[in-house]
C-alpha cells in the first residue's frame, strides 16, 4: 500500500477565492478518483487570516470594505465582485455580496479547530463558507458560530466552550506561522505532499492533473 497523499490548504473562510479553491479541489479529486488506480488523498484546513485588524462588526457591505481596504474607487470594487461572483458560478457557488456581513474570521478559525479535532473539519469548512457568501450570514459572533457547528453535528454547548475557552488560538497562530515559514502571502495556497505548492483557485482539472502526477511518482519505487 502506498500512504494517501496528504494535502494541506491555507484558507480563510472570507476569501471568495478560497471556497472556489475549495470546490475546484473536490471535482479534481473527484475525477481523479475514478481512476483505475484511484490516489488516496487526505486534505487538512489550514488557518489564514486576509485581514486580522477587521473589526467583528464592521460598517458598510464589501463594496466599501474593498474600497477602504485596497484603496480603490467604488466603481472598481463592484468590477472585482461582479467578476469573482461570475468566477463562483462557473464552480457552481452562487455568492450574494449584497447580503455579506464582513467580521473578523479569527473565532470560524477556532471553530475548525475544534472541528478537526472532532473529525468534523471538512463539514465545518463547507458550512461556514456557504453561510459567509451565500447567506448572509454573520460569522463573527459566538451564537451564530455555534448554531452552524451543530448543522453538521456537533455538539452546541462543546462548541461554544470551545469559542469562549480561546484554548485553539494557539493553533490558529501556529497555522499562520507555518504559512510564514512556507513564504504564503495569499490564499488560497495547497501544499501538496510537502513538497508542491499550489497557489489560487486553480481549475478542477489542475488538481486532478497534481494527485495524478504525484501519486504516479510514489508508486514507481513500489512497481520497481
Amino acid at each position: 500500500m502506498t500512504d494517501a497523499i496528504k494535502i494541506d490548504v491555507w484558507s480563510d473562510i472570507a476569501c471568495p477565492w478560497c471556497y472556489i479553491g475549495k470546490r475546484n479541489l473536490e471535482k479534481g479529486l473527484e475525477q481523479a478518483s475514478g481512476d483505475a488506480d484511484a490516489p488516496d488523498v487526505q486534505v487538512e484546513f489550514h488557518s489564514f487570516e486576509l485581514s486580522p485588524d477587521t473589526s467583528v462588526d464592521f460598517e458598510g457591505g464589501e463594496e466599501e470594505y474593498l474600497s477602504r481596504h485596497k484603496g480603490i474607487s467604488p466603481e472598481q470594487a463592484r468590477e472585482m465582485l461582479a467578476r469573482v461572483t461570475g468566477v463562483a458560478e462557473g464552480a457552481g457557488l452562487a455568492y450574494r455580496f449584497d447580503l455579506l456581513k464582513h467580521t473578523n474570521t479569527v473565532k470560524a478559525h477556532e471553530l475548525l479547530h475544534f472541528a478537526k479535532e472532532q473529525g468534523r473539519q471538512h463539514e465545518v469548512a463547507e458550512r461556514l463558507m456557504s453561510a459567509y457568501f451565500t447567506e448572509g450570514r454573520h460569522l463573527g459572533r459566538d451564537d451564530e458560530l455555534v448554531s452552524l457547528a451543530t448543522d453538521v453535528g456537533l455538539d452546541a454547548d462543546a462548541a461554544r466552550e470551545a469559542l469562549q475557552s480561546g484554548r485553539y488560538l494557539p493553533a490558529v497562530r501556529a497555522d499562520q506561522a507555518q504559512a510564514s515559514a512556507y513564504g504564503i502571502n495569499g490564499v488560497p495556497f495547497f501544499v501538496i505532499d510537502g513538497k508542491y505548492g499550489v497557489s489560487g483557485a486553480q481549475p478542477a482539472e489542475a488538481f486532478a492533473q497534481i494527485v495524478r502526477q504525484v501519486w504516479d511518482e510514489r508508486r514507481e519505487p513500489v512497481q520497481a
